[in-house]
C-alpha cells in the first residue's frame, strides 16, 4: 500500500499557482466546468518575447484543459494602432504553434460598450466631467488621503446622459470632457477613484473609421470584452493586480458574466528593453534595421535571427509561472535553441576569418571527396561530400606561431587532424613584409585519412577548413546582445537606455562557405561546425546568401564578462 502511495507521488503532476485554481474551479463545477482563455493584444506594435510568454500561457492553459482560447485585439486607440500590427501579431502566434478559437477586437462591442455607459448613468454610477486631465490626476491625490470629489460629480443624470450623447455626436474638442464611473475617491485604490471610462478623440480607427469620435479606456473596454465572449479566466501580468477591484466593479455593477482575473509575473529579461515604446524609439531612431532586426526581443526579430517555436516554447515552460517578478538570464534563452538547434540543424562547416593553409606534399592536380555526417544527432539526415585539395582555408583563431603551452591547435611543428580528412604537420609560415603571417605550409599523412586503419592516431585537436579552390563567399552577420549591461534602464544621471547601447552588437564578415551550399530558404537552420548556429536570413539570394548567427556553440559572453 505505501509502495503505492509513493507511486501515486511520483506520476502526480506539478501543477503551477494557476492550474490549482483552474483545477479547483473545475472540480466544483464552476462556469460548466470549461475553461475559455484569451489573448489580448494592442495592435500598437510587434509583439515580443514577453507576450510569447503570455500566448504560451494562455494557449497552453486552454489546450491541457481541453478548452478555448481567443485572439481579441485590445483596439480603443486609434491614434497607436495600425493593421499592420494586426497582421504581425496573427502571424506570431501562428508561427509559436497556436491557433485561437476566435478572433475579435475590442471595437466589435463599441455599441454594447455605450449602451452599458448609458446604463451605469441612468444608475447614478456614472457622470460626465469638464475637468482638464492634468486637474483630475491632480485631484486624485495620494493613496494616503482621500481625493478631491470633480465639482461635476453630482450632475443630474438627464444632464449627464444628455453631454454624454453629445460626445458621441462630436459636438466637443478633444480633450474637453470625460466620462468617469462614480466609485470612490477615499479609495486607498487608485484606480477606484473616478477613474476615467470615455474619452473624446477624433481620430479615424483602422476598423471603424469615422463611426465613433469617443472611445472606451482600456479597464473599462477590458473586463466587458471578456464577459461577452465568455471568457472564464482572464490572465494577465502582475501589474494589473491593483486593476482587478476595478475589473470586478464593472462586472458586478453591469451584472453581467463575471471572468476571474488572476495575475502572473511578466517575463524580464537582461540585456535588453521590453518597452513597446522604447522598442519603437530604437527602430525610429535607426539603432536597429527595423522590428525583426536580429537582435530585438520582438518574435519576429528572434525568428530572423533563427530561434525556433519549440525553443520559445520550451523556454517559456522552463522559467514556469510565478506570482513576484524576477529577471530571467538571456542566457537560459540562449540555452534553449542550442538544445533544439543540436537535434535539428545541419552540419556544414565555414570559415570565418580565413587563413590559406598549404599541404605541400599533396599533390597540386589532386581532388578528392571526403564524406561528412550532416546531423549526428539525426542519422536519417545523411551525409554529404566535401571536396579536399592542397590549397585550404582555415580559421585564423586555429593558428598561433608562438603558442602557450595551454594552445593545442595548429602551430609550427604540431600535429592536428583536419575534420572528415587527414593529420596534418605545420613545417613553417610565409609572412608579408610588415610580418603578419599570410599561409601556413603543412604536411599530410595519407594513411590518416577519417575512416582508414590509421586514421585512430591520436592527436590533441582538430580543427575545420574549406578547400580555397571551391569554397563559395557568403555574408555573415555576428549579432551578440544588444546592450552592454545586464539592466539597460538602470542609467546614470543624464543618460538614458540608449546610451547602454553595445556598439559591436553586430558585425558583417565575407566568409567561405561549402560549396555544395545551395539553400537559400529563409530561416533554414544550420550549425557552422566548431563556431555555432545560423540561419539563412531574408537578404540571401543564389548568389550572395546571406546568414545571421543565431548562437554561439557555448555561452562566450559570460566567460568574456568573467575575463574582463
Amino acid at each position: 500500500m505505501g509502495n503505492e502511495n509513493t507511486d501515486e507521488k511520483k506520476n502526480k503532476t506539478i501543477l503551477n499557482f494557476i492550474e490549482s485554481i483552474i483545477e479547483e474551479n473545475l472540480k466544483n463545477g464552476k462556469n460548466d466546468a470549461s475553461v475559455h482563455t484569451r489573448f489580448p493584444p494592442e495592435p500598437n506594435g510587434y509583439l515580443h518575447i514577453g507576450h510569447a510568454k503570455s500566448i504560451c500561457l494562455n494557449f497552453g492553459i486552454a489546450q491541457k484543459y481541453k478548452g478555448k482560447t481567443n485572439l481579441r485585439f485590445d483596439d480603443t486607440n486609434p491614434v497607436k494602432e495600425d493593421v499592420e500590427y494586426v497582421d504581425a501579431i496573427k502571424e506570431d502566434i501562428q508561427w509559436l504553434g497556436f491557433q485561437w478559437h476566435s478572433e475579435h477586437y475590442a471595437s466589435d462591442y463599441f455599441e454594447q460598450l455605450y449602451q452599458w455607459a448609458i446604463q451605469l448613468i441612468k444608475e447614478g454610477k456614472a457622470y460626465v466631467d469638464d475637468l482638464t486631465q492634468e486637474e483630475i490626476s491632480k485631484n486624485r491625490g495620494v493613496p494616503t488621503s482621500p481625493g478631491i470629489e470633480s465639482p461635476y460629480r453630482n450632475r443630474s443624470v438627464e444632464e449627464n446622459l444628455d453631454l454624454f450623447q453629445r460626445m458621441r455626436k462630436g459636438e466637443f474638442p478633444d480633450g474637453s470632457r470625460v466620462l468617469r464611473a462614480k466609485i470612490d475617491m477615499a479609495s486607498p485604490n487608485m484606480h477606484m477613484r473616478d477613474p476615467i471610462m470615455y474619452r473624446i478623440l477624433h481620430a479615424s480607427h483602422h476598423r471603424t473609421a469615422n463611426a465613433w469620435c469617443i472611445y472606451p479606456m482600456y479597464d473599462y473596454a477590458h473586463g466587458q470584452s471578456d464577459a461577452i465572449e465568455g471568457i472564464t479566466h482572464s490572465i494577465c501580468t502582475l501589474e494589473f493586480e491593483v486593476h482587478r477591484p476595478l475589473y470586478d466593479w464593472f462586472c458586478e455593477n453591469l451584472k453581467i458574466h463575471h471572468p476571474q482575473q488572476i495575475e502572473f509575473a511578466r517575463l524580464n529579461i537582461n540585456y535588453t528593453v521590453m518597452s513597446k515604446r522604447k522598442l519603437l524609439q530604437l527602430v525610429q531612431e535607426k539603432h536597429v534595421m527595423g522590428w525583426d532586426d536580429p537582435r530585438m526581443p520582438t518574435i519576429c526579430g528572434l525568428r530572423r535571427r533563427g530561434y525556433t517555436p519549440e525553443s520559445i516554447r520550451n523556454f517559456a515552460e522552463t522559467i514556469g509561472v510565478a506570482k513576484r517578478e524576477n529577471v530571467i538570464d538571456i542566457s537560459l534563452l540562449e540555452f534553449c535553441v542550442r538544445e533544439d538547434l543540436n537535434k535539428k540543424a545541419l552540419r556544414t562547416m565555414a570559415v570565418l576569418e580565413p587563413l590559406k593553409l598549404i599541404i605541400d606534399n599533396y599533390p597540386s592536380n589532386k581532388e578528392e571527396y571526403l564524406t561528412a555526417v550532416n546531423n549526428p544527432e539525426n542519422p536519417t539526415d545523411g551525409v554529404r561530400s566535401i571536396p579536399f585539395s592542397r590549397e585550404l582555408w582555415i580559421e585564423r583563431s586555429d593558428f598561433m606561431e608562438d603558442a602557450p603551452k595551454d594552445f593545442f591547435r595548429l602551430t609550427p611543428g604540431r600535429e592536428v587532424r583536419l575534420k572528415y580528412a587527414y593529420i596534418i604537420k605545420c613545417e613553417n609560415v610565409e609572412k608579408d613584409d610588415k610580418g603578419n603571417v599570410v599561409a601556413v605550409h603543412c604536411t599530410y599523412d595519407p594513411e590518416t585519412r577519417s575512416g582508414m586503419p590509421q586514421s585512430n592516431r591520436k592527436v590533441k585537436s582538430t580543427i575545420h577548413w574549406l578547400s580555397a579552390k571551391h569554397a563559395k563567399t557568403a555574408e555573415v552577420r555576428l549579432f551578440d546582445r544588444l546592450f552592454n549591461v545586464p539592466e539597460p534602464d538602470d542609467c546614470c544621471e543624464g543618460k538614458t537606455f540608449i546610451d547602454n547601447l553595445n556598439p559591436n552588437s553586430l558585425q558583417i564578415v565575407t566568409a567561405f562557405i561549402e560549396p555544395e551550399f545551395i539553400n537559400t530558404n529563409t530561416l533554414s537552420n544550420y550549425q557552422f561546425e566548431r563556431i555555432g548556429y545560423f540561419c539563412i536570413d531574408k537578404d540571401s539570394t543564389s548568389d550572395k546568401p546571406v546568414f545571421n548567427r543565431t548562437v554561439a556553440l557555448k555561452d562566450m559572453w559570460t566567460k568574456k564578462q568573467i575575463l574582463a
